[in-house]
């Protein structure tokens, strides 16, 4: 027998779904499920309560963005993975399109509480969602100038709106199919040609060309986040430091564990681990031309040395559990709101791996080797090597500027 609870939510699903949210008592509710009414109220509150959770613990809403929190990596189809999203979310829908019309339907009846639980499930999809475009976008899948909590709202949207319309209209006419809706959603926020998997490695081995937005940041407003993070707390500089000062992804910072952290007088060096390779890369202590401490006490180790808790990740979040790739980019975001780079934009979260990648080139390592620090085939760092060679002839005509013959 389900529990008390599983069966008062059942019970408010099928009577929210038969005759709408307006219309259902918590005493139908109660009776349904074989309860006592007082039973409910002291579960859930009140049937506001209920629609709350239902969006919160039903299988039928938690799962909506599952598909879409796991890790990233560069073989991945991002546009198949986008298409599936969608698809599993209408199928949902689908399931309980009843439900759908009398929640939207009947919204406007609603008191704030309702609309607000109502929010709150819908934000909990969106969040989903933006954590798998953070990765994607910090892997090169994608590129965007939206904030990605903007462009998951914007996949939610519209999803949501052709389930609406096609739950509420007949003889619509704006797609033929359900099919024929995924394919243009996907080249609406794909790069052309990324869902072929015959161009896929075509696509990687031009990743940096392809991604013409991500360009390396000047020094000046390297060390202008890192203080603005210095500000924030002693964790963001610490993260702020390992972007600029390692080269690796955010979704590589966020399976980081504090004993995958070696620290001597000879050097600090990371142990990153992903399913396709496991690299170890060093930490430096000049970044951009300034030395940010020793390998013994720099803005990583003096976050670790304070910590109190007993937590194995090496960045939590207030919940002292590890940071994801959309929370360390909101802490990006916090970071950079007030800086803008020659180009007029944002710096974005994506232009740090390359700003690491030319410095190192700039300071004489070969290709060869930034590929084995990055897991980078050599043929996606030719761009960034090229870069390298643009910047170091600016700076040696600038010198003979200074210095007329």
């Amino acid at each position: 027998m389900n529990s008390t609870h599983e069966r008062l939510m059942q019970a408010a699903l099928e009577l929210f779904t038969t005759q709408g949210v307006a219309n259902t008592t918590t005493r139908q509710i109660a009776e349904l499920a074989g309860v006592n009414e007082v039973t409910l109220f002291r579960q859930f509150g009140n049937k506001h309560g209920l629609l709350l959770a239902l969006f919160e613990e039903s299988e039928r809403f938690t799962n909506l963005a599952e598909s879409l929190v796991e890790e990233i990596n560069p073989a991945d189809d991002a546009g198949q993975i986008l298409k599936n999203y969608a698809s599993n979310t209408l199928l949902t829908f689908e399931r309980v399109p009843d439900f759908i019309r009398s929640v939207v339907g009947e919204a406007s009846q609603y008191p704030p509480e309702s609309r607000r639980a109502l929010g709150k499930g819908l934000k909990e999809v969106n969040r989903k969602v933006g954590e798998y475009f953070a990765n994607a976008i910090a892997q090169g899948l994608l590129t965007t100038s939206l904030p990605v909590e903007k462009l998951a709202a914007l996949v939610n949207t519209m999803t949501l709106g052709y389930a609406i319309i096609e739950f509420t209209s007949e003889m619509h006419e704006f797609w033929q199919d359900r099919d024929e809706f995924l394919e243009t959603l996907v080249e609406l926020f794909v790069a052309k040609g990324l869902d072929s998997s015959a161009n896929l490695a075509k696509i990687n081995q031009n990743l940096v060309v392809t991604t013409r937005e991500i360009v390396d940041l000047p020094g000046n407003l390297v060390h202008q986040i890192l203080h603005q993070a210095k500000k924030s707390s002693v964790q963001d500089f610490a993260l702020a430091y390992l972007l600029f000062a390692t080269g690796i992804y955010p979704t590589e910072i966020t399976t980081l564990q504090i004993t995958q952290q070696i620290a001597d007088t000879q050097a600090n060096i990371l142990q990153i681990t992903t399913p396709k390779i496991t690299r170890q890369v060093p930490v430096n202590q000049w970044v951009m031309g300034k030395r940010y401490g020793s390998y013994t006490n720099n803005p990583l180790t003096r976050w670790l040395k304070s910590r109190k808790d007993n937590q194995t990740a090496m960045f939590i979040n207030e919940a002292g559990l590890a940071m994801s790739a959309l929370e360390i980019e909101e802490c990006w975001q916090k970071w950079t709101e007030t800086i803008v780079t020659p180009e007029g934009k944002q710096p974005t979260i994506s232009q740090t791996q390359p700003t690491w990648c030319v410095e190192m080139l700039m300071r004489g390592m070969s290709l060869e080797n930034l590929s084995i620090l990055t897991g980078l085939a050599i043929a996606q760092l030719q761009p960034l090597a090229h870069r390298a060679k643009e910047k170091a002839a600016i700076e040696q005509a600038t010198r003979l500027d200074q210095k007329p013959g």
